[in-house]
């Protein structure tokens, strides 16, 4: 089974997971916007028994504009986001899966994204591409 290690920018905290994502999603909402600092985020998402998490983490958490609840994990040495977990109240589909931002990763271009959500935010100037991709507002 194929291994991937993300980190952080001073590799204090990664995450190695196992096999193929199940899901890689670009969002444009306005708390992926914050946390990636552009104009949308791009991250893959793993079953919890796929991850395995080495290094300190501090946790943010937020809810998030669907009404669920998420809880990022970031270095506390550099600050950068590593992974984060959904607590799905309105829509469990995201429960029991870790998300990864794909630029985290030693190589961010071993897969692409194949759902870009919330459109409604997407910058006019941004244009999400490929003929897998599902877009939903």
């Amino acid at each position: 089974m194929t291994s991937r290690t993300a980190s952080c920018r001073c590799g204090q905290l990664k995450a190695t997971v196992a096999g193929e994502p199940v899901r890689v999603s670009v969002c444009h909402c306005l708390n992926c916007k914050k946390r990636s600092g552009s104009a949308f985020a791009v991250q893959a998402r793993w079953p919890k028994d796929h991850v395995r998490i080495e290094g300190e983490s501090k946790t943010f958490v937020m809810v998030a504009d669907s009404g669920n609840r998420g809880t990022f994990h970031f270095c506390p040495q550099c600050g950068s986001d590593v992974y984060y977990e959904i607590d799905g109240k309105f829509d469990d589909k995201f429960n029991e899966l870790v998300a990864i931002p794909l630029g985290t990763f030693d190589d961010p271009y071993f897969v692409s994204p194949s759902f870009s959500v919330w459109e409604e935010r997407r910058c006019d100037w941004v244009e999400i591409s490929g003929d897998r991709v599902e877009h939903s507002h």
